[in-house]
């Protein structure tokens, strides 16, 4: 599918969705039409075309989409319910930003769920699923050697989940992981930001690799929910840093 939007800028929390773009995106082959609009926010979100706190106008997404105000409505619930898109009195419809408590119970979960994946990954995955396994972490290496950007990183490392995931077996685990990666989306890419993580990940994950090539499915595990929680500490530290102070369209702070 075509993408959603471009974004010239990054906007500020609170503003309106970017809808530039959607127009003539009207088109839904295989999902229904709801299922397309949700596809296609849900892209953007995803891509950080949409931030966390953004508005979501219900009146220009029907007219950038070209779909009907119930349509636009029940995507945007379906998003609600997969923790994308919240709503807030007299705001209406935003990009959901979670917590710092949701977020480190998310970090958590996943390292939970992705230590099993690990751990099953590690005893039940053929040798070419291993060896794909190493491929992607190298890619990964290598793109963090060349300073590509943190999305790049971040779709990469995607890529090691897949075939993670695959040599598992099995689609329960792979489902809820993805859904709690879509939900801290910023903070994967945040983390990515910091200077000597790349490096340190991919050092991470290797881990996760050598041991998986060794059958040896305990150190496997620990070494996920190692990786997994390292990256939390770094996502959540971000989050309790102090924010810059806000500045007008000239540049200047305002006063207190």
């Amino acid at each position: 599918m075509s993408d959603l939007m471009s974004v010239p800028a990054t906007p500020e929390p609170g503003e309106r969705a970017p809808l530039a773009g959607l127009g003539g995106q009207r088109r839904f082959a295989i999902a229904p039409v709801r299922e397309g609009v949700a596809d296609q926010i849900r892209s953007a979100i995803l891509r950080l075309e949409l931030k966390p706190g953004q508005r979501l106008i219900e009146r220009e997404l029907v007219e950038a989409m070209g779909v009907s105000r119930p349509t636009i409505r029940e995507a945007l619930q379906q998003l609600t319910a997969e923790g994308l898109v919240s709503t807030e009195r007299g705001r209406g419809w935003l990009i959901h930003a979670p917590s710092y408590d949701e977020a480190a119970d998310l970090y958590e979960i996943r390292a939970r769920l992705e230590g099993m994946a690990s751990r099953r990954f590690t005893e039940r995955a053929s040798e070419e699923h291993v060896r794909r396994l190493r491929e992607a972490v190298e890619g990964l290496a290598e793109l963090v050697e060349a300073g590509r950007p943190a999305l790049e990183l971040v779709s990469q490392k995607d890529k090691f989940y897949d075939v993670l995931f695959e040599g598992a077996g099995g689609d329960a685990i792979r489902q809820i992981v993805t859904g709690l990666q879509a939900r801290i989306t910023v903070l994967r890419s945040t983390t990515l930001n910091v200077s000597g993580r790349p490096a340190l990940m991919v050092e991470e994950i290797r881990a996760i690799v050598s041991a998986a090539e060794r059958r040896d499915a305990d150190t496997a595990e620990r070494a996920c929910v190692r990786h997994v929680r390292e990256a939390a500490r770094v996502a959540l530290g971000a989050m309790r840093a102090p924010a810059a102070p806000a500045t007008d369209a000239a540049g200047a702070a305002p006063r207190p």
